[in-house]
């Protein structure tokens, strides 16, 4: 997730992968894990450090620097892609879409993360 372009087109929503988002945590890589699933899909499976993007933490989310790093899941990663194209539109730079959501992270990294 580096920001190296200063054109006037926002860089590109980054295709993290599992194993990729799995590195990042684990080598202290400081970002906000936003998930935008509903309540009921993340009290069935979810992972661990990240937030439910509920009218609060999005509101929260909105006062942080346009620099902050943001990766967004959802259960397979179509709703977190559009929810990072709207970051992206707010003037975010540092955006991360999991790819295959929650369910690649299921599948790859944890599997005692429950699949549905």
């Amino acid at each position: 997730m580096d920001d190296s372009s200063a054109s006037a087109h926002p860089p590109p929503i980054v295709q993290l992968s599992a194993p990729e988002l799995k590195a990042l945590m684990d080598g202290g890589t400081r970002f906000e894990l936003v998930d935008v699933r509903t309540d009921g899909e993340r009290a069935f499976a979810s992972i661990e450090g990240s937030r439910l993007l509920d009218e609060k933490y999005y509101e929260a989310l909105l006062l942080l620097s346009r620099d902050t790093p943001l990766v967004l899941m959802c259960h397979h990663g179509v709703r977190s892609q559009a929810a990072a194209e709207h970051f992206q539109r707010e003037g975010f730079r540092r955006l991360a879409n999991l790819q295959g959501g929650i369910d690649a992270w299921s599948v790859l990294v944890d599997m005692s993360v429950p699949r549905y």
